[in-house]
């Protein structure tokens, strides 16, 4: 095989490992394609939680895969979980050769499933396209290495910076493609976070809707099979009982101060409760990333108003602002993007902008905060 031929491949199996980012959490989603004479035989990517890894679906499309190459752009497993194994099947399969893009940063497998596939004499090789592997997988990479996924916030503002009107009024500020691609972004999220002022002023629902998506019906419908977290941070427990986010059509997490006691009809509706500690700037917001840690989350979504937004940023959370921009001017009462005071230069946040791109009639901007210190 050439090196060319080679990076095709692992491209394609990039291509089918996208596939699975709406359904495989909290796996990696992962792709892989069998080639045996220079003619691919089986490809597959990551089923949902308990379903076949990429590996096996590709096996099972291949039937014989005797001498094959498999492209993989994650590190067979090489522990039982759910499912067994996956260096072992491509063993148990007689694949020859094995091309994965990167190591798994699992502890649990961390370069073991590749040292047995060469203990096994198959030819093992790591490393093409290694960034862009990477670049699928950020969440998980990130809850693997520092014990917490990666966040990001969702910010939508006009032209000079607002987010909504002195009265807190906000919808809608953005047009239909911002608002079909911030669905999206929760379809591909673990949990979605907001606080209690976006609760009571827009009384929303934090679910991700089928018909909202702007995908292909069938990609629609299993993007939004598996509801993200609903993560409210309401220190004085006035989330209503009627609300939208207390319906059950999503699991919830209500986290309060440790100090008080929901209503009886907060209690009522069973919906699960998480006691924080409170500080002057509010909720302990680390501690309630390290109880999504616990529930293997691998993508945050921060959706809320200017002063959790700038709380995040205050406490060095945030690791990517994806701010919409719409081509409108709310004037100088509205209110502002951030609640971040700050007193001089020398405190500011230096952002590197990863990515500008036209969204219907808005802009998408991705900044990556610099912090520094």
């Amino acid at each position: 095989m050439t090196i060319e031929f080679d990076t095709r491949m692992m491209a394609r199996a990039l291509q089918l490992a996208r596939r699975g980012q709406y359904s495989a959490m909290p796996n990696p989603h992962v792709g892989c394609v069998l080639v045996r004479d220079g003619q691919v035989i089986g490809e597959g990517f990551t089923q949902p939680a308990g379903g076949n890894h990429a590996e096996i679906e590709a096996l099972q499309s291949a039937g014989d895969a005797s001498g094959a190459t498999a492209y993989v752009t994650l590190e067979p497993c090489s522990h039982t979980g759910k499912t067994g194994p996956c260096a072992d099947a491509l063993i148990a399969a007689g694949v020859s050769r094995v091309v994965a893009a990167m190591v798994d940063p699992n502890p649990e497998v961390a370069g073991n499933g590749l040292e047995k596939l060469r203990a096994a004499g198959l030819q093992v090789e790591s490393g093409l396209l290694e960034a862009d592997a990477r670049k699928v997988i950020p969440g998980f990479i990130a809850r693997m290495s520092r014990g917490r996924g990666r966040v990001r916030a969702k910010l939508a503002m006009s032209l000079d910076g607002r987010t909504a009107m002195a009265s807190g009024e906000s919808q809608w500020i953005t047009g239909p493609a911002a608002r079909a691609d911030v669905q999206r972004l929760r379809a591909t999220s673990c949990a979605v976070v907001t606080g209690i002022g976006t609760v009571l002023s827009d009384d929303c629902s934090l679910t991700v809707r089928s018909a909202e998506l702007g995908l292909p019906p069938a990609e629609a419908v299993l993007a939004s099979q598996k509801q993200p977290l609903r993560v409210i941070l309401d220190s004085d427990l006035q989330t209503p009982a009627g609300a939208r986010v207390m319906d059950g059509s999503a699991p919830t997490l209500l986290c309060h101060d440790a100090l008080r006691s929901p209503s009886a009809s907060v209690a009522a509706t069973g919906v699960e409760r998480l006691p924080l500690a409170r500080r002057k700037s509010g909720l302990d917001l680390a501690a309630m990333l390290d109880n999504l840690n616990q529930r293997q989350s691998n993508e945050i979504l921060v959706e809320c108003g200017p002063r959790l937004a700038g709380a995040f940023i205050a406490e060095n959370l945030l690791d990517e602002i994806i701010v919409y921009m719409a081509p409108v001017l709310m004037g100088s009462a509205a209110r502002p993007l951030l609640d971040l005071p700050l007193d001089s230069m020398s405190q500011k946040v230096p952002l590197v902008i990863e990515d500008m791109r036209k969204v219907g009639v808005d802009w998408r901007i991705t900044a990556i905060p610099q912090y520094q210190g």
